[in-house]
């Protein structure tokens, strides 16, 4: 696992992104949620004024809740759409079907698209304040697959200002990718900015390989990049020797 800390976190992702981009990636793995915004608003202004390029790219969805539909304000599908996608010249973007009743088939079938469509080259990965990536709760198997989850009330309590502060309207159950499949992805980056977020990233980092704090998982894969802001990068304990590596990295390792 690489630890970046900067001052400049969507800096960095977009860096990865494009690199991954320019030399041939066919499939990205995108995050919803406030996190990779800074990077999708970064990906989305170097489209327009440098000239990057998305055509022949696929993009697979981390999650959906359940029961929302795709036209639904803060459904996934929309989210990605309004907030990246729309935006730039990719090609298909796929998500999970909430809306279908057999809510264990639809997950099932979505696994099986990735697959299909896979590997993912990036996947893009943002982290809740109890350590979940994707809506993989603590508790999660280390090498689970999409399917249903049941949000804890933490994670409610932390998306319901996208619902006008009112709980009552947050789901209570998502389909989401699973942590095996999401380590299938040839490269895991993780963005977090905050100090809200500095307790789930010391124990993601450097904490056991644990269920209980699924983002630990990014400890496993052959190729995982943490970026994080100086906030969220507050109480990791070897916080100055990830800033020297980083500062001394070669030039043809930094992506």
């Amino acid at each position: 696992m690489e630890v970046v800390i900067t001052d400049h976190p969507e800096q960095v992702m977009a860096d990865i992104i494009a690199g991954a981009v320019t030399d041939g990636a066919t499939t990205l793995g995108l995050a919803t949620g406030s996190s990779p915004l800074p990077t999708y608003r970064e990906l989305i202004r170097r489209h327009r004024e440098d000239g990057l390029s998305f055509a022949g790219v696929k993009a697979v969805l981390l999650d959906e809740y359940v029961g929302l539909p795709p036209t639904h304000p803060e459904s996934y599908a929309r989210f990605i759409r309004e907030n990246f996608t729309d935006h730039v010249d990719i090609g298909d973007v796929y998500s999970p079907d909430g809306m279908d009743p057999d809510y264990r088939a639809a997950a099932l079938n979505y696994d099986a698209l990735i697959k299909e469509v896979g590997p993912v080259d990036v996947q893009i990965l943002g982290i809740g304040s109890n350590g979940h990536i994707g809506f993989n709760e603590p508790s999660s198997a280390l090498t689970s697959r999409t399917r249903i989850k049941t949000l804890t009330e933490k994670t409610r309590q932390d998306n319901a200002r996208f619902f006008d502060d009112d709980l009552d309207q947050v789901p209570m159950h998502v389909i989401t990718q699973g942590l095996g499949t999401i380590c299938e992805a040839r490269h895991l980056a993780l963005v977090a900015t905050g100090e809200g977020k500095a307790d789930a990233i010391a124990v993601a980092v450097e904490g056991p390989l644990s269920a209980a704090c699924p983002a630990s998982i990014l400890q496993w894969p052959p190729h995982a990049t943490v970026v994080v802001d100086p906030a969220a990068a507050s109480k990791l304990r070897d916080y100055d020797y990830y800033r020297y590596v980083y500062e001394n990295k070669p030039e043809n390792q930094r992506s």
